[in-house]
């Protein structure tokens, strides 16, 4: 298990960039930022064991609060924090982009990976790969509002990873979904896993298998 240091950068004119950094003892110089989902924050569990998994695997890991949850402990995203949210998230990238040359991918749980989505379909080169974890393609119980709409213009390779138990999204949904997007894209089924993913059946084994998935994806 690999430990990590906390981490903060108050770049002026940037949002504040808060979090915590799992460093490769074997990194090449590529990065990962990871964040949370609408309820959570990066000391998630789920966000936790990937860090300490993708710095094993190689890469250096920033896993970082979004401003809606530096702002707030608790709660969801109040209304119409989606656009500082993703400022957020540029701002941990241009940081990141300051302490190394490789590439830099962007994961995100639910929200923060929608967030991530968004972001990077407005800015096709600001990151080299997304891994989007439970992407919340509708609110449970309304498959009407699908969250879809900036898919068509995503230039960015994206790795998807759902429970086929997910009422945001089901496996059927998603890949209907996935052949809006113009860029390479892949999507990895959880059995029996719901929007959280990690279970306490699937704790030990899960996260060092999204690992080795996205591994595989980006080298493709």
């Amino acid at each position: 298990m690999h430990t990590s240091v906390e981490f903060r950068d108050d770049s002026p004119k940037e949002v504040p960039v808060r979090g915590f950094l799992h460093r490769s003892p074997d990194s090449k110089g590529d990065w990962l930022i990871l964040t949370h989902g609408a309820g959570s924050n990066c000391n998630a569990p789920l966000l936790v064991a990937l860090a300490d998994r993708f710095s094993e695997s190689g890469l250096t890991v920033l896993r970082c609060d979004l401003p809606f949850r530096q702002m707030r402990p608790h709660g969801p995203p109040p209304r119409g924090s989606a656009e500082r949210d993703q400022q957020g998230l540029a701002a941990a990238i241009a940081c990141v982009r300051r302490q190394t040359s490789g590439r830099v991918f962007l994961g995100g749980h639910s929200y923060g990976g929608r967030q991530a989505s968004m972001l990077a379909a407005d800015h096709p080169e600001i990151v080299d790969g997304l891994l989007l974890l439970s992407y919340p393609l509708h609110p449970p119980q309304k498959p009407a509002e699908l969250r879809t709409a900036h898919f068509p213009r995503l230039q960015t390779p994206a790795l998807f990873v759902s429970g086929n138990c997910d009422g945001f999204g089901s496996i059927d949904e998603l890949e209907l979904a996935l052949k809006l997007i113009p860029a390479r894209t892949e999507l990895f089924s959880v059995t029996g896993a719901g929007h959280e993913l990690l279970s306490k059946k699937n704790r030990d084994s899960l996260p060092e298998t999204i690992v080795d998935s996205f591994r595989r994806f980006e080298q493709a």
